[in-house]
């Protein structure tokens, strides 16, 4: 763990005490979590996503991007938490950014200007939990076929779900003489 770097980012994107409870907001919209397995986890409003993300990249050294998912909490008003992990190969730490977003309008913006693997990384999250990720012009199913109805990953998706049939189409190498 890289205590300095981790203090440095708590210091300048994050105005209060580490460990903060409550949701972020307009008046502060950068929380520190706190140090959780090893990982400086900082909660955000969706609006800081991208500043955020911009910073780590730019002025702290997260040059690579991991993963994003997101966690489904039925009932909650914010029912979907979208996680994004990045890493810094120089420093060889990671952090935590997580956003809530409504199930109406699930919508946080894309990180695939600043990392070009985001774009398929999004897509997954599109699929299997419905967020939609603005500025990413390729929200095409990745995991799922096309006419899927559905996220499967949701908490209410019912498991013995049938999906309709989709006629099978060879590859297009293999309609080739």
């Amino acid at each position: 763990m890289s205590a300095p770097l981790f203090d440095r980012l708590r210091e300048q994107l994050s105005p209060g005490e580490a460990g903060q409870e409550g949701q972020p907001s307009a008046d502060m919209p950068v929380i520190c979590r706190g140090v959780q397995h090893q990982v400086l986890v900082f909660a955000l409003a969706p609006s800081a996503v991208l500043p955020v993300a911009r910073r780590l990249r730019d002025d702290f050294g997260f040059d690579l991007f991991l993963d994003v998912t997101a966690v489904d909490w039925p009932g909650d008003a914010l029912r979907f938490e979208v996680v994004w992990h990045f890493y810094s190969t120089t420093d060889k730490v990671r952090v935590r950014l997580k956003t809530r977003v409504p199930e109406q309008a699930p919508a946080v913006p894309s990180l695939a200007p600043l990392y070009g693997a985001a774009g398929y990384m999004e897509r997954e999250c599109h699929d299997m939990y419905g967020v939609t990720f603005d500025g990413n012009a390729d929200l095409r199913p990745i995991l799922l076929y096309e006419g899927f109805v559905g996220h499967p990953l949701r908490k209410d998706y019912p498991k013995q779900k049938e999906q309709p049939l989709v006629p099978y189409l060879p590859p297009q190498s293999a309609l080739v003489r």
